[in-house]
């Protein structure tokens, strides 16, 4: 009875060891099988053996690894233009504009820009994408430079502070804004930034070989750096003048972008004003996008 027993275990333990064998044979390829674990190449004849050689490779099956989730696109180039909505209580705006005695005092039509000529270049240092959902759905951040131009139709004027003109009785330590007495044939306000963008992308299209319709929104927020009057004139000839005109250090903005084939448009919004007091200007900006995504 014992060796009864003995001899159907050896033959059940026989049986599974079979079944678990796993015999590939690839009809496209006659030199190469797979048994379990074991992989037998029959190469082809060669300088040293008229015959053909064998070998066996023996472990386990590893798959072939997928893309990384992150992909980075450096120097990514931003051109368009900058505007902003104009908001402005001109009868609240305090001893920030400086009006000339029996003139008009400024107002709206003082700050209109010339719309072709004021603009917008981004500068990323680098973009990158986290995808989400295969490459659908992607969250997009970033580094760069934001660089505004502001084009002025009107002979407006920038001083960070000192004595204001048409009067002695303002405060002389205070940045103001004032008509000037002379024509410009540039005159515009500069304002750049440091700004850190994060964005939820979605793609009609994952493969990366293949162009669709991808659209991304989100905010970003930026710190200004630099802002300046440049100005020129037949009187004064070129002028550039940094100082601290009131503009707002921080900004938060809404930002979108919308990829159509090879086109890409962005376009950023600040539901709050670029200066820190009295004007109430909301910037926005719209224009093409050149990357490699």
């Amino acid at each position: 009875m014992k060796r009864l027993i003995l001899l159907t275990a050896t033959c059940a333990l026989g049986l599974t060891a079979m079944a678990q064998t796993d015999t590939t044979y690839n009809p496209k390829n006659n030199d190469t099988m797979r048994i379990g674990n074991i992989l037998i190449i029959k190469r082809g004849k060669n300088s040293t053996d008229s015959g053909k050689s064998t070998t066996v490779v023996m472990g386990r099956k590893y798959e072939k690894k997928t893309s990384s989730r992150i992909s980075t696109n450096w120097f990514v180039f931003d051109l368009g233009f900058s505007n902003y909505s104009d908001q402005t209580d001109y009868g609240n705006t305090g001893s920030y504009l400086v009006n000339k005695p029996l003139t008009a005092a400024l107002g709206e039509s003082d700050f209109k820009l010339r719309s072709g000529k004021s603009i917008n270049v981004n500068i990323w240092f680098f973009l990158q994408r986290l995808n989400l959902v295969k490459r659908n759905v992607s969250l997009q951040y970033g580094l760069g430079l934001e660089l505004n131009n502001y084009r002025y139709k009107s002979a407006i004027s920038y001083k960070e502070g000192g004595q204001r003109p048409y009067t002695s009785s303002l405060p002389t330590n205070a940045p103001y804004i004032f008509r000037d007495s002379i024509s410009f044939s540039k005159n515009k306000l500069a304002a750049d930034y440091l700004t850190v963008p994060l964005m939820l992308n979605f793609a009609s299209n994952h493969a990366p070989d293949k162009r669709g319709v991808s659209v991304g929104f989100g905010v970003s927020a930026g710190y200004l750096y630099s802002q300046r009057n440049k100005q020129k004139s037949d009187e004064r000839g070129k002028q550039k003048n940094k100082g601290e005109y009131d503009l707002e250090k921080f900004k938060l903005s809404y930002v979108a972008e919308l990829g159509l084939g090879p086109v890409k448009l962005y376009g950023s919004y600040s539901p709050k004003s670029m200066y820190e007091h009295s004007l109430d200007m909301r910037p926005f900006t719209l224009g093409f996008r050149f990357s490699n995504w």
